[in-house]
């Protein structure tokens, strides 16, 4: 083979630096704006290394605020300090959204604790939850030390399975003999408490910490301190930055995506063989994260609320941009009829509304009429470079009947 394809990038100058920099799973040697929640969050945990248990923590905020960040920067900074004073402080952390029973949680923990000559790791199923809990204890024990466990998304596997684990790893220092343990639980919603047994609540509850949105501010310098390191000097046009804080500061002051912003905006303007970053690149950039979270969304939604997102469109495109759930109701129903399904009850439908509500997909409020009592006001809030329509009718090819038949429209009183 005389040509390779890849032989053009390999000569072709690049813009990054470091592009690892630029994503929003590495962890700088310094966080920005995040001083008191790291001054806090230490000062509790400081206690391991006395050999002592430190308080069980909760750790709230929106997605992107820097709470799981500032978690790992100080459990890094507090098994090092461990190892110079001669404190054995073992930290672990689980993300329940990917590791989302109590059984897998337990088994995580339990092999991360195997040295490296042994092979009997805790299996992936099979055994009674108990005995890995057991197991747990023993391998805690033979260790020793302080450790410190830490839940990321800790809301998505109470809600999913339960308290149980947590109330069996907030009881964990009853059973060990030779070790002492403290949990923090990292959660996206502030409510989530409201699903523990109060017991489990008093216990994990014991200090909790708020991690405010960034503002727009902030959010600059923390792409700007990125930028630095990760990026060539001068190739970023005036109000790139700006740009990228001030629409992820949209999105509820979300770190994660002001940095995909600024990736993705340089990834646009390499690809063109441009010598600088400007802000048309940074709305290209936008419209992609757009498409690349919102269309595998829409495509795996079940039947059913396919059909109520159809019904929501079909409004719109009516002229309907604000309509109430008898509206939509109509229009699936409709829907459900020219290709041949059962359709469900309104009161179902309200149900499905709610979830597609709560994916981003619909916005759905209740609004206050007086003496005409209440009802819910419903609207699209699909971004308007994605055609939910298309979307729709390639992953479901029936759902081409919906999007092509004829409705008879409610008329607006």
């Amino acid at each position: 083979m005389k040509t390779n394809i890849f032989d053009k990038f390999m000569t072709r100058q690049s813009l990054f630096k470091n592009k690892e920099i630029l994503r929003h799973d590495h962890l700088p040697n310094h966080l920005p704006h995040r001083t008191n929640e790291v001054e806090e969050i230490s000062y509790n945990l400081w206690e391991a290394l006395k050999g002592h248990i430190p308080s069980n923590m909760t750790l709230y905020g929106v997605t992107g605020a820097g709470k799981t960040a500032v978690t790992d920067y100080v459990c890094r900074h507090l098994r090092l300090k461990g190892e110079n004073i001669g404190r054995l402080v073992n930290t672990t952390i689980v993300n329940c959204r990917q590791i989302d029973t109590q059984y897998r949680v337990l088994s995580s923990i339990g092999n991360s604790l195997l040295e490296e000559y042994e092979i009997d790791e805790i299996p992936f199923t099979g055994w009674p939850t108990d005995r890995v809990l057991n197991e747990l204890i023993r391998r805690m024990d033979r260790r020793g030390g302080v450790f410190i466990i830490v839940l990321d998304e800790i809301d998505h596997l109470v809600r999913k399975a339960g308290d149980d684990l947590l109330y069996n790893l907030t009881s964990l220092n009853s059973s060990l003999k030779n070790a002492r343990s403290c949990v923090i639980g990292i959660s996206n919603d502030l409510k989530f408490q409201d699903f523990l047994d109060p017991r489990v609540r008093s216990r994990l509850g014991q200090l909790d910490v708020l991690f405010k949105p960034y503002d727009a501010e902030q959010l600059q310098d923390i792409l700007r301190q990125r930028a630095d390191e990760g990026l060539n000097a001068n190739i970023l046009e005036a109000g790139v930055i700006e740009l990228c804080a001030a629409l992820a500061a949209q999105e509820h002051g979300d770190a994660r995506c002001a940095l995909d912003l600024l990736r993705i905006s340089t990834e646009k303007a390499e690809f063109e063989g441009a010598e600088k970053v400007n802000q048309q690149h940074v709305r290209l950039a936008q419209s992609q994260i757009e498409s690349d979270q919102v269309t595998p969304v829409i495509a795996s939604l079940p039947s059913q609320q396919k059909l109520v997102l159809a019904a929501v469109i079909i409004n719109e495109n009516n002229g309907l941009k604000s309509m109430q759930t008898g509206q939509v109701y109509d229009i699936y129903r409709q829907a459900c009829i020219h290709i041949g399904h059962n359709p469900l009850t309104q009161r179902r439908i309200s149900g499905l509304i709610s979830n597609l509500d709560m994916l981003g997909l619909i916005t759905a409020r209740i609004r206050n009429k007086g003496r005409w009592g209440r009802s819910k006001e419903i609207m699209s809030c699909i971004p308007q470079n994605i055609d939910a329509s298309k979307i729709m009718t390639e992953a479901e090819s029936e759902m081409e009947g919906v999007f092509e038949a004829s409705y008879h429209l409610q008329s607006t009183l």
